[in-house]
């Protein structure tokens, strides 16, 4: 069965809202490698409204030959929302409407790779709370923003989760692996 693995860039206090405008000054070798990796055991992307159309509006227009711009541009992406009717027109999106957690278990049940999440935190925490969530990856950057949209917003139910890998890059971002107990 495919994994649904969230991959989200957090400061210290938890914000991961707008990182394309504070989280860029700490990216280096390790953390490609790292997002090279985790593109390589990836075959599909799941993107709130949002975050789709925020990514929509971008990687589009970035030039190819590059493997971050040709992955993403190439995937299937697998769009949640109530809202949208039909999908921007980005390569290979398709619209979820409807029964979210039992959409996100038939793309599991399907032959394939891991399934990425990027940003979208309603759509993780929701994942997580119905037990779809397989792995967060977190990298946790040495800043503190004091505002923001939280990935964990006050409120959530409480959800236990194991530390399966950490590493320490020298810009001094964790990248922290978690996923629920006995996965």
């Amino acid at each position: 069965m495919r994994k649904v693995v969230a991959v989200e860039l957090v400061s210290l206090d938890g914000i991961m809202e707008s990182p394309e405008e504070w989280a860029s000054s700490y990216s280096n070798d390790e953390m490609e490698e790292a997002n090279a990796s985790g593109m390589a055991a990836s075959d599909a992307l799941v993107l709130g409204r949002v975050t789709y159309e925020q990514m929509a509006a971008y990687w589009p227009n970035q030039s190819g030959g590059v493997p971050m711009v040709d992955y993403i541009n190439s995937v299937p992406k697998y769009v949640v929302s109530t809202t949208l009717e039909e999908p921007l027109e980005w390569n290979n999106s398709t619209l979820i409407k409807g029964d979210v957690a039992e959409e996100i278990a038939n793309l599991k049940r399907q032959p394939g790779e891991d399934i990425t999440i990027l940003g979208s935190g309603a759509l993780v925490r929701s994942l997580l709370e119905d037990d779809l969530l397989d792995e967060l990856r977190l990298m946790v950057h040495p800043i503190v923003l004091g505002r923001g949209k939280r990935l964990f917003e006050e409120g959530g139910a409480q959800k236990a989760l194991e530390l399966v890998d950490s590493k320490t890059f020298k810009t001094g971002v964790l990248y922290l692996t978690y996923q629920p107990p006995g996965s």
